[in-house]
């Protein structure tokens, strides 16, 4: 896999100003006016700078600033992970069905990646932004005979969720869901929260500096 391309599967600015009134006192003079309390007023900084410096933290959050160095197309059951001296930032985890891999980024940088199992024509693996709903280290699945699909991530209302599982090593197709080996399943679920985006795309890459949404 070249260092410099990954593949990928994927403000409201509310300002609110409060102005002084200005109290005058008397009809007379207008020197003898008492000066207007919005003058004491501290300065507001231009709703255009606010709008700037929220942007550049979105880029500076969302945009890849560092790919894993691996080398080759990763294989079934290969998985890498380094999050040594990455700084705190949003997850965001990427998922691409043609290249049939996930990453996870933490603040721009990916500290994750593996070969992931994915669903059949009959059963596809729906592409689009799903934000975490809601986590099961121990999920069974009723519908499928019991099968053990630990560290379940759900993305949709339906069962569609990111899980490990031993089948994942051998390319076994899902009913929809992404499989991921246990060993990066286990470090995802430990630090993805309810509301955490997953992006799920078919054939789009991204390089350094892309943005990842």
């Amino acid at each position: 896999m070249d260092a410099n391309l990954k593949w990928i599967g994927g403000a409201t600015l509310v300002v609110a100003a409060v102005l002084g009134a200005v109290a005058l006192t008397g009809a007379g003079d207008p020197a003898d006016a008492t000066p207007s309390a919005a003058a004491n007023q501290p300065k507001l900084e231009p709703m255009g700078a606010i709008a700037a410096k929220a942007q550049a933290d979105y880029d500076r959050l969302y945009t890849v600033r560092r790919i894993l160095p691996i080398e080759g197309p990763i294989k079934y059951g290969e998985w890498y992970w380094d999050d040594n001296d990455v700084p705190p930032g949003p997850l965001l985890v990427t998922v691409d069905l043609q290249a049939r891999v996930i990453s996870v980024f933490q603040g721009g940088y990916e500290i994750g990646a593996a070969a992931v199992m994915l669903g059949t024509d009959d059963h596809p693996t729906p592409t689009g932004h799903f934000p975490i709903l809601y986590k099961d280290r121990h999920n069974v699945s009723e519908k499928y005979g019991n099968a053990p699909m630990p560290w379940s991530l759900f993305l949709t209302n339906d069962g569609v969720a990111i899980h490990g599982g031993h089948l994942v090593e051998n390319g076994y197709a899902s009913h929809g869901c992404v499989g991921v080996p246990d060993e990066i399943a286990s470090r995802l679920f430990a630090i993805a929260k309810k509301g955490d985006m997953v992006v799920i795309t078919d054939g789009k890459t991204m390089g350094l500096g892309d943005s990842i949404i």
